[in-house]
C-alpha cells in the first residue's frame, strides 16, 4: 500500500480491514434491503417491512424476481454472520464486536440481519 504521497505505507490493522468490510456490507444489506421492500411494494402496495418478513403469508409475493432479489439480501447476511465469527476468531470476542458496533449503521449491531425477509425501511 502507498500513502498519498507515494511512499509505502503500513497496511491497515486487521480490526481497521474488518471495520472496512463491515460497513461495506453494511452498505450493501441496506441497498439490497431497500431494493427487496421497493419490488415488494410494487407487487402489493400495503406490504410493510414486517409483512415481508413473513412472505408466504402474501401471495403476490410468490413472484420469481422479488424471491430473487429476497435471495441476494440472504447471501449478504450470510456472509456477515459468516465475517463475525472469523473477526471474533482472529480479533477475540471484544475487539471484534467493536469493530462491527462502530460500521454498523445507528451503533445497532445485529439490528440488519436477522433473516426471515427484507427488514427496516
Amino acid at each position: 500500500m502507498r500513502s498519498p504521497d507515494g511512499a509505502p505505507s503500513a497496511p491497515p490493522s486487521p480490526a481497521e480491514l474488518f471495520r472496512r468490510v463491515f460497513e461495506l456490507l453494511s452498505a450493501m444489506e441496506d441497498a439490497q434491503r431497500a431494493k427487496v421492500i421497493g419490488l415488494a411494494r410494487r407487487l402489493l402496495p400495503t406490504l410493510t417491512a414486517e409483512d415481508i418478513r413473513n412472505p408466504h403469508d402474501f401471495p403476490e409475493l410468490d413472484d420469481p424476481d422479488w424471491h430473487f432479489e429476497d435471495g441476494q439480501l440472504a447471501g449478504i447476511e450470510a456472509v456477515r454472520f459468516a465475517l463475525r465469527g472469523l473477526a471474533s476468531d482472529v480479533l477475540g470476542d471484544g475487539e471484534g464486536r467493536e469493530a462491527r458496533e462502530r460500521s454498523e449503521i445507528g451503533g445497532q449491531p445485529g439490528t440488519g440481519g436477522e433473516r426471515g425477509g427484507a427488514q427496516g425501511e
